[in-house]
């Protein structure tokens, strides 16, 4: 069996669903208007992105939302992901549960949100300690069964859960950070999915910023910016990775590479890695990830980088 997601797009590049949401808060990252998000939407398709990532929490629906109507008529072209698991209440105070009468009542809001009668692949967003994985995925395996997702996924997941998973349904797709700072799933994770033939799909291949040098110390963010009030990003200590990048830049212009062409060339070195979760909030940063990826650097050089960049 041939990978999903190698097998959908020419391109390995996916759309990061939160990049259009910030204004409607969770997680986002700043403002971009309705019509600025559905057309850069429109402008991913036509650069060959048929992959399109989202979650509820992006935007509290709102990410969602804008990708059904940007795709309403063009529906079996796209390729949409969405997940379950990071809910909220009425006062916006986010959970994160994947009780399973919670999946389901996630899966049905998505699809109403999404206005499709199927989502192509619907993933469990995070683990929890308190609910079998089995049990949220008997919810979906009877949701496939009625055509309401076609395949089933795990973010950010473990061998554990891949395992107890096998007994319930098919785990087509693992998605989980991995980039030049995060990359410890290329020992714990790739040997499992390679054996099982499980795509993978990395989120925070641009590490937030970091790794193209738009995110530094001096870098402030606006409100409906995740980064300006989150504690898992201002407790973060990320000064390593700042420094590390200083030592990493002018060497990489030395050769005649950037930053940004490092970061999705790390990742397209490895077989395992099927598609690049990449967000981008303007038209111009979605056209320089396709330029980068016209002048990736040689292996030897990312071998290079890789040593200047542990932290």
């Amino acid at each position: 069996m041939t990978q999903l997601l190698k097998s959908i797009s020419n391109v390995n590049l996916a759309f990061g669903g939160a990049a259009i949401s910030g204004e409607g808060a969770g997680y986002g990252f700043g403002d971009i208007s309705e019509i600025d998000a559905i057309d850069l939407l429109a402008m991913a398709y036509d650069y060959g992105i048929r992959v399109f990532d989202t979650a509820p929490i992006y935007g509290f629906g709102l990410s969602e939302r804008r990708m059904g109507k940007a795709f309403k008529k063009m529906r079996e072209k796209v390729f949409l992901v969405s997940k379950s698991g990071v809910t909220w209440n009425e006062n916006k105070r986010v959970d994160m549960t994947n009780n399973p009468i919670t999946t389901l009542k996630m899966l049905e809001q998505s699809l109403r949100d999404l206005d499709s009668e199927y989502i192509d692949l619907y993933m469990i967003h995070w683990p929890d300690a308190l609910v079998d994985i089995r049990r949220p995925l008997e919810v979906l395996f009877k949701a496939q069964q009625e055509g309401k997702i076609k395949h089933i996924g795990l973010c950010n997941t473990n061998l554990e859960d891949l395992e107890k998973s096998k007994e319930i349904a098919r785990i087509e797709v693992v998605q989980s950070e991995f980039n030049l700072f995060h990359h410890s799933q290329k020992d714990i994770l790739f040997p499992y999915l390679l054996e099982h033939d499980i795509s993978f799909m990395s989120w925070g291949t641009l590490d937030k910023g970091i790794l193209t040098n738009r995110v530094d110390e001096k870098r402030k963010f606006e409100a409906s910016d995740c980064r300006s009030w989150a504690s898992w990003w201002k407790s973060a200590n990320n000064t390593p990775k700042y420094l590390a990048m200083k030592k990493i830049t002018p060497l990489l212009n030395a050769y005649g590479h950037t930053p940004l062409e490092l970061a999705l060339a790390y990742n397209l070195s490895f077989k395992e890695v099927s598609s690049l979760l990449c967000g981008a909030k303007n038209k111009e940063q979605l056209h320089s990830l396709f330029k980068a990826l016209e002048n990736l650097p040689s292996k030897e050089v990312i071998d290079e980088m890789v040593g200047l960049a542990k932290v």
